[in-house]
Parts: structure tokens; sequence; C-alpha cells
């Protein structure tokens, strides 16, 4: 079974001008977890996801202390919520992501998912964005192609 056999189609994208609270709007109403960033030409030119939206919140790792004296206040931190959700997707996307192609198999593509801790991935082809494949897709389609729904 190749990606193009399970992948999602028609996937909701957005472009790096727009805000980050317009992107998040479109993740948590499509219940998913990224949105692909695309130019005029409908090239794939970044990914933003709400892990991305979320990190602007925290400190610096070398900031983030716990003890007594210089411990983080995280209710002041949330606050600073709506300034996110101001900045551009652009601020904070991934630019270039790897991508995948249509055609490799879907358990290489879990494969690599998996070597590089990641829950989907665009699927791409001569940069042009065709869909996006997550690792639910990829066990779903191999749950119902082997037949083990009636077993």
């Amino acid at each position: 079974m190749q990606v193009q056999d399970v992948m999602s189609t028609g996937v909701v994208t957005a472009r790096s001008t727009d805000s980050l609270r317009s992107a998040v709007i479109k993740m948590l109403s499509r219940h998913c977890g990224a949105v692909p960033i695309i130019d005029d030409e409908q090239n794939l030119i970044g990914l933003v996801a709400l892990r991305d939206v979320m990190l602007p919140l925290f400190p610096q790792l070398g900031d983030y202390i716990h003890d007594n004296v210089h411990s983080r206040d995280f209710l002041e931190m949330e606050e600073g919520y709506p300034e996110v959700l101001r900045r551009t997707i652009e601020s904070v996307m991934t630019h270039n992501p790897l991508t995948i192609s249509p055609t490799i198999c879907i358990l290489e593509a879990a494969s690599f998912m998996g070597r590089k801790n990641f829950r989907r991935i665009p699927v791409a082809e001569d940069g042009k964005l065709l869909g996006m494949v997550g690792i639910g897709d990829i066990n779903r389609g191999l749950f119902f192609n082997r037949g083990f729904l009636n077993q």
C-alpha cells in the first residue's frame, strides 16, 4: 500500500502572512494538529503545528529553572497567549518542511516518521502539496486493508 492510498486530501491550508489565530481556528475546527503553509502557486513553503503556537509561551531551556528563587510564573506566561495569536504564521512556522512522496510504501513512511518523531507529514510532489498523512492514517489503512475488522 502506498501513501497516496491512505493520505488525506483537501487539506486545510494557510498563508505565511495569516495570523496564528486563524491557523489555530482551522486546526481546532478540523481536529488536526498542523496546517501546511502554501504560496500563491500552491507550493508548500512551511508547516505550522499547535506545538509551534505554544512554544513562544514557554521559557528558553536555559531559563527553565525550578527553584524557590527563580521559579516561573506559569499563570503570568498564560497571559501572553493573545499576543502570540496576533503574530503571523511565518514567525513560528517550520520553513521548507520535510515531505514524503505519495508513491512510497506506507510502512516506509511510518518508519521515517518514527525516526523523526513526526505524527504527521505533508505529502508533496515537485514542491506541490498533495495532502497530509498521519500515523493514524497509516494504521487505519493497514487495519482495514488487511481485513482485521472482521476477525
